[in-house]
């Protein structure tokens, strides 16, 4: 039976740990954006484009989602946007003036560090789940007219591609991912990699960083700088799931991507099997709470398949929440 890596697969044979054959990946191109739309209702899509719209602000006054500030009335305001409490308050008209839509850049954050090869729930490589997630984005972008931009890595190594519009920028942007996720790849590194975003991303942006459900780590640095970016940007986290090693069938070999082979006896003996699920859970749950922050809308991804319709559901609900 091949083995196991905890969070992915390798083939037994001439592959070895971190060898995997990237001919096997599938190559990127301009039919597998349309696919999305092919795949998806059409209500779905529109309903998804709705409410990139919300997701879209410049730093002026008009016709928006967000509230910006109180002014007096001027010849050629909407009468709707008086605020009659304020207006009785002073005896002068009070209009409030909200941000205006605007198309902006949406900023790719991509965790390409060797876990994110391994296994997820549906038996795919966390990649092709996370290929997937910037996939769906960077067509509902494109769909809206708005540019693309990367920011991907581990530990030392980053990669920054400013924001372009078009297809083929999109389809490099995913081609890239593809030869830069690996199991011969560095650990993940999410402090680095959120401080290149704070410092290569100026503009009001929508950001929405793919990693797993292990990162970031609980830090106080990292605390800093979702804090920060949330301030001045939209982020929506996607975590991809991890497969769970105490579901695998019985025999199977487990090779963690960091530790190596693990011994057989720590799945067999369920109470070992037990604990190690009950530390799993709680680790995650120090990531979730970290991820609790006004401005940062989190959710996990378990397959390829869930994909639109969590991105769905995150979008709905930030657009509740505000």
């Amino acid at each position: 039976m091949s083995p196991i890596i905890k969070r992915g697969v390798v083939e037994e044979g001439s592959q070895t740990l971190g060898n995997v054959d990237q001919h096997q990946k599938a190559r990127t191109n301009s039919s597998q954006l349309r696919a999305l739309a092919g795949r998806t209702q059409l209500p779905v899509l529109r309903k998804l484009l709705s409410l990139m719209e919300g997701q879209h602000y410049s730093a002026r006054a008009g016709q928006g989602w967000e509230f910006m500030d109180m002014a007096e009335y001027k010849p050629g305001d909407d009468v709707k946007d008086i605020d009659w409490a304020a207006t009785a308050r002073t005896g002068t008209p009070i209009v409030k003036r909200y941000e205006a839509s605007a198309n902006v850049q949406v900023v790719l954050v991509v965790d390409t560090g060797r876990s994110m090869s391994a296994l997820a729930p549906s038996g795919e490589s966390k990649e092709a789940i996370a290929l997937t997630i910037c996939q769906a984005i960077a067509w509902l972008a494109s769909s809206r007219g708005d540019q693309v931009g990367l920011v991907s890595g581990c530990q030392g190594r980053m990669r920054h591609m400013p924001a372009r519009s078009g297809n083929a920028h999109i389809e490099l942007i995913l081609r890239r991912l593809e030869e830069d996720i690996d199991l011969r790849s560095p650990s993940s590194d999410l402090e680095t990699l959120l401080a290149r975003v704070q410092a290569a991303t100026h503009r009001r942006s929508l950001i929405v960083l793919v990693t797993d459900e292990t990162h970031p780590q609980p830090t106080p640095r990292a605390l800093e700088l979702l804090k920060r970016l949330s301030v001045h940007h939209r982020m929506i986290v996607m975590q991809v799931a991890d497969a769970d090693p105490t579901k695998l069938p019985k025999g199977t070999r487990i090779v963690d991507v960091d530790a190596g082979p693990l011994p057989g006896f720590l799945l067999e003996d369920s109470q070992i099997a037990s604990e190690a699920a009950v530390r799993a859970e709680q680790s995650r749950q120090v990531v979730r709470q970290l991820l609790d922050i006004p401005g940062i809308t989190r959710v996990s991804v378990s397959s390829s398949a869930e994909v639109v319709r969590t991105l769905l559901s995150a979008l709905e609900r930030e657009n509740r929440v505000r």
